[in-house]
């Protein structure tokens, strides 16, 4: 059916709303030319590898008015960015050769001396304070050593006066002792000489008294004796009584009548008055 006879019978039916012809159409244009920029998406990238191939699209108008859709703007193609060159380094200064100053040398060479003098200096100074460091420490480590040396001889000589005063002191005391001793056994020498002595002289005196015959008893007449060296006596006086008269004068007369009396065995025994005691039955 062509077009005039569509027309025809569309009038002659009942009255419809209306519907927008040529629909398929745009729908089908819209399409071709979606399929289309695609095509040409593709050609632009492969057109390198092979010729385009020429697209032939029959296109029929509508009769009425189409919707006009406006074509997708075909995104530009990225354009090849020229290459950036880096500048040119710029050109190296020339050098400037300055001339050498006849003064420079010998102001280095005075410098280079100078310091050479300050560093000799500087280690013969750290030379000598090393050295008398040194010679501090021997001198002190020779101090402690003669005080060490010093304080052991001390002690030294500390134990020997101890061990001598120790000595000395047992030697005292054994002289003391000994002489203790000895004066015990001289004193008891003597006691048993002087004893001796003086029994020898009443035995003589008791061979010399006539005891009286009324005596009774055994009194105790005792009798102060001085004598001279040779025994002879000077004097007998009485100290104590006998309670008898008669036998205190029996013994007055035995004493002067037994002079002169013995002499001790030994002189340093003599003495000049002696104490005698005189008993009857003695």
């Amino acid at each position: 059916m062509n077009t005039a006879t569509a027309t025809i019978t569309r009038t002659e039916r009942p009255r419809r709303p209306r519907r927008i012809r040529g629909k398929g159409w745009a729908l089908v244009l819209a399409i071709a030319v979606e399929l289309g920029f695609l095509a040409v998406l593709v050609l632009s990238v492969n057109w390198q590898n092979r010729k385009p191939e020429p697209v032939m699209a029959e296109l029929y108008a509508p009769p009425v008015k189409a919707p006009v859709i406006e074509p997708i703007p075909t995104p530009p193609q990225p354009q090849p960015q020229p290459e950036v060159k880096p500048p040119p380094p710029p050109p190296k200064p020339e050098p400037v050769v300055e001339k050498p100053d006849p003064r420079a040398a010998d102001i280095a060479l005075k410098a280079k001396q100078e310091q050479e003098r300050k560093q000799r200096e500087e280690a013969d100074r750290r030379a000598r304070e090393a050295k008398e460091a040194e010679d501090k420490r021997k001198v002190e480590e020779r101090r402690l050593a003669e005080a060490k040396e010093r304080q052991q001889k001390e002690m030294a000589a500390m134990r020997v006066q101890a061990e001598r005063e120790t000595q000395l002191r047992a030697q005292a005391e054994r002289e003391i002792q000994a002489r203790a001793q000895q004066q015990v056994a001289d004193a008891s020498a003597r006691s048993r000489a002087e004893a001796d002595w003086i029994r020898r002289i009443q035995a003589k005196v008791k061979g010399n008294v006539i005891v009286p015959a009324e005596l009774a008893g055994n009194p105790e007449a005792i009798f102060d004796v001085v004598q001279l060296p040779t025994g002879e006596i000077i004097d007998a006086t009485l100290r104590k009584s006998s309670g008898s008269r008669a036998y205190d004068d029996a013994v007055q007369r035995a004493i002067l009548k037994s002079s002169p009396l013995p002499r001790p065995d030994r002189p340093e025994l003599f003495q000049r008055t002696l104490t005698l005691k005189f008993r009857p039955q003695d």
